[in-house]
């Protein structure tokens, strides 16, 4: 378990001693004590979420799950949507967890949901155009499906059975609203 910045004081709201925390500690207002620490300058390029992610990869991780990196401020919550892009593009898989939702993002490959997966679930090009796009066990199917990130086409489809959604070039957003956390196959 990776802490990022003030996410330290949720985990530990929580009853979860993390691992690690790393950030600038801007937010968390001090050094965290009795726990490993990355301290990086105020200053920087990267989000203190994308630091975590770096850090994640440099001890071996390709899976990351996310949590309290949505429904905070509007600019952090896109900066964690771009951050699973980049865990997409380094070849992991990263799942963002809200109060009721969740997302990722993933790239030509198959994310698969089994029946506990229930609700509205949206499906969005992302980066660019998406070739290949196929719902299936979904109320609004789609097969072999061009979406483009200016028509929102694939907003509030709602699962039906056990489903899946399929791009063969391009990337997805997928988000749905549930707390369990899908990732994409071989990852």
């Amino acid at each position: 378990m990776i802490a990022a910045d003030a996410g330290l004081i949720s985990v530990r709201a929580s009853g979860i001693e993390p691992n690690l925390v790393v950030g600038d500690f801007d937010s968390l207002g001090r050094l965290p004590d009795g726990i490993s620490y990355i301290r990086h300058p105020v200053m920087k390029d990267e989000t203190d979420m994308l630091l975590a992610v770096k850090a994640g990869e440099e001890r071996g991780y390709k899976k990351f799950l996310i949590f309290g990196g949505l429904g905070g401020r509007t600019d952090h919550t896109f900066a964690n949507i771009q951050t699973l892009c980049y865990i997409s593009e380094h070849g992991g898989a990263g799942c963002l967890i809200g109060k009721g939702e969740a997302m990722t993002v993933f790239s030509d490959n198959i994310l698969k949901f089994d029946n506990s997966f229930t609700g509205t679930v949206s499906v969005f090009a992302y980066g660019g155009i998406a070739y290949g796009v196929t719902l299936n066990g979904m109320k609004y199917p789609l097969n072999e499906a061009t979406l483009v990130p200016s028509f929102p086409i694939g907003v509030s489809n709602e699962f039906v059975a056990d489903g899946s959604v399929t791009v063969k070039k391009g990337s997805l957003l997928v988000m749905w609203q549930s707390r369990h956390y899908a990732f994409p196959e071989g990852v």
